[in-house]
């Protein structure tokens, strides 16, 4: 046989809806047009195969050989071209997802040869199942890195990354391209970081994913945050806060004007409190608008407004459109710079509710961070209504957990009482041999009463107000920390690492 061979082409893709392109592209045979004339492209190193599966086709187009680069060049456009239908036509089938963790091992060993692309089967397959098994177990993060002779993937489960498995070097570009193709991003960049996002639909929830893909020494690494938008916001009383600390906020929340302040680390559950106050106050009479980065609940009474940096909608210029939008309470996702922290508080002075968050490590130290930002001392008194900082605590697995014994420095460091029984992680099959099940919030509510106004106009720094208010009975984190620990709810090593030791 004799077929006309083509020499260093650039083809464009012919997609043929009576094609089953997946199987087409395993034999090596390719479609396209030539002097708009419907072709069968193919290559001599697999002449015999294409031919053989081009037989069991009802398709009689004329054949031509084309060299081996233009032929992968025109595969490498048909693969992108499969690769972009999203996960919303994924269905939830065996086919397209693998539920257990061994079996997702297994069928990586079993697939390697198979692994030739990122829009190759077994990569789709394997990407699926990351998010599956992620939100089966409950991750909030999935973390894949490159490392020098592997890849890794992590799974952040109640706020602490947990080993998810090992994937081959060859594996993990595939895996990262794959992810860039249903984030929108390029894949031909791998020099600088990249954002962006993605929605599926896996098991009938909607799940909004936030990529972020950073050029590391040995590759790429990408890190997903999923955020559930069809999470039902909880309630205030469902939070978890003790009493005093749940009617102190609910007491706050009847201001007509004035900034609440939620403060703590990333991913200690800020927004989630944010969304469960608005919730709270949010009644038909009220024009409630918020702006936030990202989106991350998506409630119905009331306005979102997403922060979109390129386009110059930061919170500052956000939160200037929203004053003009009449509202009554405004949500500011986070106070980041002096910019946003004064129109914040001169939009909470002139008469409206404002709740925002920020990054401080206690209550007290909000008074601080907002004067470092170039906030005058009087228009912190005068708008600030009060501070709530709170921490996610890891509870002990309730079936393995196991009756320790505390150090005697620890003990007296901490004052712990001796006739009671302190309890350690162990791990087990039920929480996924972690030795944690489940998070417990805590928090401190500092309000800002006319004695503490009296201490800010006299000059008193944050420390002084703290020790001030901790005499006058304000129940702090680590006291919080302190009452688990002695129930037995949770560890010394996870008390330690929420911050015990801060006071």
């Amino acid at each position: 046989m004799d077929f006309p061979t083509l020499q260093d082409v650039n083809l464009e893709p012919l997609w043929e809806d009576g094609v089953n392109h997946k199987i087409a592209l395993k034999h090596d045979l390719l479609f396209s047009q030539i002097q708009e004339q419907k072709v069968c492209i193919l290559t001599h190193e697999s002449l015999a195969v294409s031919l053989n599966h081009l037989a069991k086709l009802s398709i009689r187009y004329p054949i031509y050989l084309v060299d081996k680069e233009s032929f992968v060049r025109l595969k490498n456009k048909f693969l992108e071209i499969q690769t972009g239908s999203d996960f919303e036509n994924m269905s939830n089938t065996s086919e397209e997802l693998i539920e257990v963790e061994q079996d997702l091992l297994e069928f990586i060993q079993n697939s390697q040869d198979l692994l030739s692309s990122e829009a190759s089967a077994p990569v789709i397959k394997l990407v699926n199942s990351l998010f599956f098994q992620a939100i089966q177990k409950g991750a909030s993060d999935i973390h894949i890195e490159s490392e020098e002779r592997k890849g890794e993937v992590r799974l952040r489960i109640d706020g602490a990354l947990k080993k998810h498995l090992d994937l081959e070097k060859s594996i993990i570009g595939l895996v990262i391209n794959r992810i860039k193709v249903i984030s929108n991003l390029d894949i031909s960049e791998k020099r600088v970081p990249q954002d962006g996002r993605t929605q599926l639909t896996i098991s009938g929830k909607n799940i909004d994913v936030r990529v972020s893909i950073l050029p590391t020494y040995y590759g790429e690494r990408v890190v997903m945050r999923i955020l559930s938008q069809s999470a039902h916001i909880p309630t205030l009383s469902s939070l978890g806060f003790v009493d005093e600390v749940t009617y102190g906020l609910e007491k706050l929340l009847n201001h007509a004007h004035g900034m609440i302040l939620v403060t703590g680390p990333t991913g200690s559950g800020k927004s989630t409190t944010l969304h469960a106050c608005l919730q709270h106050v949010a009644t038909p009479d009220k024009n409630i608008i918020t702006v936030e980065d990202p989106v991350e609940y998506n409630a119905q009474n009331i306005s979102q407004i997403q922060v979109n940096a390129k386009v110059g909608l930061t919170f500052s210029a956000g939160l200037r459109s929203i004053l003009r939008q009449d509202p009554d309470i405004i949500m500011v996702g986070e106070i980041r710079d002096n910019e946003t922290a004064d129109i914040a508080l001169r939009s909470a002075l002139t008469g409206h509710l404002l709740l925002s968050t920020l990054h401080t490590n206690d209550a007290t130290s909000a008074l601080s961070r907002l004067m470092d930002m170039g906030i005058e001392n009087f228009l912190i008194s005068s708008t600030l209504l009060g501070v709530l900082a709170q921490r996610l605590t890891r509870k002990l697995c309730p079936i393995c957990k196991t009756p320790t014994t505390l150090a005697p420095v620890h003990m007296e460091e901490l004052d712990l009482p001796n006739n009671v029984t302190y309890y350690k992680a162990v791990g087990c099959k039920a929480c996924d041999f972690s030795g944690y099940s489940g998070r417990q919030v805590v928090g401190e509510l500092f309000v800002i009463t006319d004695e503490v106004k009296g201490m800010m106009k006299e000059g008193y720094n944050d420390h002084q107000i703290r020790e001030a208010m901790k005499n006058k009975g304000m129940k702090t984190i680590a006291d919080k920390l302190r009452l688990m620990l002695i129930a037995g709810d949770t560890s010394y090593e996870e008390t330690v690492r929420i911050g015990i030791m801060d006071g």
